[in-house]
């Protein structure tokens, strides 16, 4: 199933990055969804893992790692840890990630799912908010958000290194547009890379709560 969604809703989507494709195909997704959804965990959509979250679309999570260029040595600020599975991703990809989940039901779920598939040696998880980041573990040679914001929180902006590169979906809360920001000698550089669908990114620097 694994090696299905790799090659149809991936490779033919133009997910290039080998490291990127085989993470995805090594990491057991069905994992960190549900039991009752493990059935549908490589279907092409997002899939609800409970406290009103979703775990990410295959396709973007491949998209957003795959534009966050990562070599092996970086140290990774993943914001929105849900079920864990989008961290297993980065942490096949960096040397370091820090997880942050702000339901501590859901950080509770991302760890105990990251223990019981052993690919908790590099990640750790974190309960707050994340939209804050995670300032005493900065600076972060990347991070990736996976919740939609309405704009790119200035914390983010400010714990990422220099160089360093910030992927996360910023619009309204049920539209947005995957937006890459680059930090490079001082300077700020930001491009949009697709239109995406996420959760709202709650938080000081996100949205108001509900």
């Amino acid at each position: 199933m694994a090696a299905n969604m790799v090659q149809t809703q991936l490779r033919r989507r133009g997910i290039r990055d080998p490291r990127a494709l085989d993470a995805m195909l090594r990491i057991p997704r069905e994992e960190f969804v549900p039991a009752k959804f493990r059935n549908r965990a490589y279907d092409d959509e997002p899939l609800s893992i409970g406290y009103g979250q979703t775990i990410t679309q295959p396709y973007m999570t491949a998209e957003m790692a795959e534009l966050l260029e990562l070599k092996g040595t970086e140290k990774v600020l993943d914001v929105g840890s849900g079920s864990g599975y989008h961290a297993a991703v980065l942490g096949a990809l960096a040397r370091t990630v820090i997880s942050i989940e702000r339901i501590p039901g859901l950080a509770a779920i991302a760890r105990e799912n990251l223990r019981r598939t052993g690919l908790d040696s590099n990640i750790t998880v974190l309960c707050g908010d994340g939209s804050l980041g995670v300032p005493e573990e900065s600076p972060f040679d990347a991070i990736s958000v996976a919740a939609g914001s309405p704009d790119v929180p200035h914390a983010l902006v400010e714990q990422l290194g220099d160089p360093g590169v910030l992927v996360l979906p910023v619009g309204g809360r049920y539209e947005q547009v995957l937006r890459v920001v680059r930090k490079q000698n001082g300077k700020i550089a930001t491009r949009d890379a697709s239109v995406c669908r996420f959760v709202p990114l709650v938080g000081r620097e996100g949205w108001r709560k509900d």
